[in-house]
């Protein structure tokens, strides 16, 4: 008995003592550690009578727990107090001047790709487009089926598209070869859906990743796009060359930007057109804005009435027209970057060198 009013004393004496967690654990080592006087006691018990072993036993349990609680509690205390030191030695005063190097290597930096989302939302806001955005990863249905193209595509096949395993049920699943696929899934909204029964009109820009296997100065594996659609009773291919006239010359900030649109062929669209901008390269330099050459830009063209048919509206009430471009070399030709690879590179000099300050608003 006098064992265990000793070892009280001295332990719950120890805690209190305590000035920090490391000296604490050590307390709790000394007493309740493999060769801690509690566990000493313990060990004790094989030695006793049944009913001696019985009522010790008990004493030394009680004993532990109280130790337990003690180191809990003190462990709580100390915890606390360490932090409020932590807090008061690592404090920052913001109101501090800002370092005299701040802006050159403190000061982040907007990337150009995110920039031109912004520009590109920025001005198809003010047409009264609205974002959308889907999943990376698509099945077959969304990115090819529904979007008219045939089972026997170029672009199905392996060399083209990242294929991932299928689902439970066999559906085969992939890294979304372009934005479309939100396009389907939009007009198959059932709101959306209702909203256009009503007379209303749909107009979205979905900007987004999109992988392809493909990588050279001109393209990578992971890219960027954004891709409009409107749909309604009454749009139609005027409406189109509008909207993409003006988008571009607000883009690239030329007023008198000359276009020109090719008749072309995408399965989703019909008929289609490829719309180029006009440029020069007088001593070699790119110049956009009227000259003696073209850059092609982007896609578009009516949406095809299968797809309409495909997302669940009526081709004979509703149409519509789509249009898609490259972020990156949209941002490639705007501002003068020769290399769409060091988009991916993480090199923080380019990123300071063409980079935009958080600051700057958009159009």
């Amino acid at each position: 008995m006098d064992d265990l009013s000793t070892i009280r004393s001295e332990a719950l004496d120890a805690v209190g003592k305590a000035a920090d967690l490391a000296a604490l654990d050590a307390v709790r080592v000394a007493a309740l550690g493999k060769k801690g006087s509690v566990t000493g006691l313990m060990k004790t018990l094989g030695g006793m009578a049944p009913d001696q072993r019985r009522e010790f036993g008990a004493q030394v349990n009680q004993l532990k727990g109280e130790i337990e609680a003690a180191l809990d509690a003190r462990k709580t205390t100390l915890g606390s107090a360490a932090l409020a030191a932590k807090l008061v030695s690592e404090k920052i005063d913001v109101s501090l001047p800002t370092r005299p190097d701040f802006g050159q290597a403190g000061h982040g930096t907007l990337h150009p790709i995110g920039q031109v989302m912004d520009e590109v939302a920025a001005i198809f806001g003010e047409m009264g487009f609205t974002w959308a955005e889907g999943p990376d990863i698509e099945d077959d249905w969304h990115n090819f089926s529904a979007l008219n193209i045939p089972p026997d595509h170029p672009a199905r096949q392996m060399q083209d598209t990242f294929y991932l395993p299928s689902r439970a049920d066999g559906t085969p699943m992939v890294l979304r070869t372009h934005t479309s696929p939100v396009q389907a899934r939009t007009m198959l909204n059932k709101d959306v859906q209702k909203m256009l029964a009503y007379g209303g009109a749909l107009r979205i820009i979905v900007p987004g990743r999109t992988f392809r296997i493909d990588n050279d100065a001109t393209h990578t594996p992971m890219f960027h796009q954004v891709e409009g659609l409107v749909i309604d009773r009454t749009t139609h291919m005027g409406h189109l060359k509008g909207c993409l006239v003006d988008f571009c010359r607000a883009f690239f900030e030329v007023d008198d930007l000359p276009l020109r649109f090719r008749p072309s062929y995408f399965p989703f669209t019909e008929p289609s057109a490829e719309v180029d901008i006009g440029c020069s390269w007088k001593g070699g330099e790119l110049k956009i804005g009227a000259g003696d050459s073209w850059l092609e830009i982007l896609g578009s063209g009516m949406v095809h009435p299968n797809v309409i048919a495909n997302c669940g509206l009526d081709p004979a009430v509703y149409q519509g027209f789509a249009f898609g471009m490259g972020v990156d070399r949209i941002a490639m030709l705007k501002y003068g970057i020769p290399d769409l690879r060091n988009f991916f590179d993480s090199d923080l000099r380019w990123l300071r060198h063409y980079g935009f300050s958080t600051l700057e608003s958009v159009r």
